[in-house]
């Protein structure tokens, strides 16, 4: 028998934030749209929450589950609050992962419904990517003007699963009526623009706009062409409808939450939309949501580019960190992460601390949440908590996993009282406006700790004719692996003195920033060996083996 908690009729979580009946658009009864028309409230927005992670281990972080404790501990010291998230994707969900709902005690819910399909978010960015691909090779087939170069089509189709063997594809094959031969491939859905260009949008209005400057190709004569050339936007739109409205659910406890949209941060820039963190802030006092994978990936892009972009600033940062985790970055094997070894925990407090020196370069000091683990002994919280206080960072002990929003309390108190006491704008690491390779440069020496940066020819070629085009006084978002601040995956820890290789670059004109790609990074992920696909079933009407384990 499932023990999910029983959501309440969604209708009551909407009337207690103060959204009118009418501007619902009810999914069932524990989950529903909300019209964009709600965004006016009335009233001040709440306080930004910022809840990011250290380096992700094969451990595990708990950040979603640390977000939605922070919430619910909140709740429970009687303040008005309301989450932000990001949705699942497919893709993770029967990969290696599992669902990305919290846990134990702390989830969001309907909890199967939002890790698989829950109200078709992904499913309608698929289908708009895809139109617009679709369009592309149609105007190549009739050979419309301007005449597309087909060896130089750099939009790609997506489907929201791992799949390796899409990663490089042929099309158009089979004879002249099948469309014009040439070469493609498949990216995530998580990795597409839309995805951004949605996350990043402020209304209906600016999601139109950027749509029509999405870069899809180049003519024989090396112009660009955009999705307005070819005349996309409107049946992007269409498909966009419903996608664009933030989807309202709760946590296990009652507590609201906006979960939409879901960008990786490794690949492009790990946040939820602007739209849904400004309706949280309309109807609460504290908003709560976050950025991954690290801060290095994801809270940086939500800095330099999200609260840049959408003019959002933060009241406080919360730093995701546990004992197990940076054992394994102080050199303990998985299997070994149960016995108490404060030693490991100390030789792991490197990675801790950089990302702490990372958020203080935006001008904050990071609230440090040590996730507790049942395993963790109370030396190894006391190296921990020791490590923070010498460097001047709040720490709490969030027990939420166990105890819900009980096990809260303690990171709720610390947060706001912390947050009372900042005022100051945080400070972007760079100017949009500054050269590509300077803005690279202050985000990799900063962020990561990186000695040198080079540049691959191609990369050289290709950023000069982003220049010469106009496209590089944007944002940038640097794809790179999550589990390490170098673009080895296997350099954990802190390392000293590395290089790191910027190999190509994207242009994503529509979200309005370009891509450095580093080291191997792909935009389309594989299955492990095992993946939890292989551990799913549907028996008696349950779902059963849908979260990680």
């Amino acid at each position: 028998m499932s023990t999910t908690p029983v959501p309440r009729p969604i209708t009551e979580v909407a009337q207690e934030l103060g959204i009118d009946s009418h501007n619902l658009v009810p999914y069932g009864d524990d989950k529903a749209k909300v019209r964009l028309e709600a965004m006016e409230s009335g009233r001040a927005p709440g306080k930004l929450i910022l809840v990011s992670a250290i380096t992700p281990t094969s451990a595990g972080e708990g950040k979603t589950t640390t977000s939605i404790g922070l919430a619910q501990g909140l709740a429970k010291i009687g303040e008005n609050v309301c989450l932000a998230l990001r949705e699942p994707s497919l893709g993770p969900t029967f990969g290696m992962k599992g669902g990305a709902t919290g846990g134990g005690k702390s989830v969001v819910v309907p909890t199967a419904d939002i890790n698989l399909h829950f109200t078709g978010d992904f499913h309608a960015i698929t289908s708009a990517n895809n139109i617009l691909a679709s369009l592309v090779d149609n105007h190549i087939y009739h050979g419309k003007k301007s005449r597309i170069d087909s060896r130089q089509v750099i939009w790609r189709r997506v489907m929201d699963l791992n799949d390796r063997a899409l990663r490089h594809v042929v099309i158009g094959l089979g004879g002249r009526l099948q469309g014009v031969p040439r070469e493609t491939g498949f990216d995530i859905t998580a990795a597409s623009e839309v995805m951004a260009v949605l996350c990043l949008a402020k209304d209906a209005d600016d999601l139109r706009q950027r749509l029509g400057r999405l870069l899809v190709a180049f003519t024989f004569r090396g112009e660009p062409v955009t999705a307005a050339d070819l005349g996309a936007v409107g049946s992007m739109m269409v498909l966009l409808r419903d996608a664009v409205m933030p989807n309202l659910v709760q946590t296990g406890e009652g507590v609201p939450a906006f979960i939409h949209g879901g960008p990786f941060a490794n690949i492009a820039h790990g946040c939820n939309s602007v739209i849904a963190t400004k309706m949280a802030r309309a109807y609460s006092d504290w908003t709560i949501t976050e950025a991954g994978f690290g801060f290095d990936l994801g809270a940086e892009k939500f800095f330099d580019i999200k609260c840049v972009s959408a003019g959002l600033d933060t009241a406080a940062v919360v730093l995701v960190a546990t004992v197990r985790a940076l054992k394994r970055h102080g050199g303990i094997e998985k299997a070994d992460l149960d016995k108490p070894d404060p030693a490991a925990v100390e030789r792991g407090l490197g990675n801790l601390l950089k990302h702490i020196e990372s958020i203080r370069a935006f001008g904050e000091t990071p609230v440090v949440a040590l996730n507790k683990f049942a395993s963790d002994s109370s030396e190894e919280i006391e190296v921990v908590r020791k490590a923070c206080v010498d460097v001047g960072a709040p720490f709490a002990v969030a027990d939420h996993f166990e105890r819900g929003g009980e096990g809260g309390v303690e990171l709720a108190k610390t947060v706001v009282e912390h947050a009372e006491k900042t005022g100051e704008p945080f400070k972007p690491l760079y100017d949009w406006s500054e050269p590509v390779k300077v803005k690279i440069e202050k985000v990799a020496s900063t962020m990561y700790g990186a000695a040198e940066i080079t540049y691959s020819k191609l990369a050289d070629r290709s950023l000069k004719r982003i220049e010469e085009l106009g496209y590089d006084k944007m944002a940038i978002c640097i794809a790179k692996t999550p589990t390490s601040l170098t673009d080895d995956p296997k350099l954990a820890g802190r390392p000293q003195g590395f290089e790191i290789t910027v190999r190509d670059f994207v242009v994503s004109a529509g979200a309005g920033f370009v891509v450095p790609l580093l080291g191997d990074i792909m935009r389309m992920p594989g299955l492990p060996k095992t993946p939890q696909a292989e551990r799913m079933d549907l028996v008696d009407g349950e779902i059963v083996g849908l979260l990680g384990g």
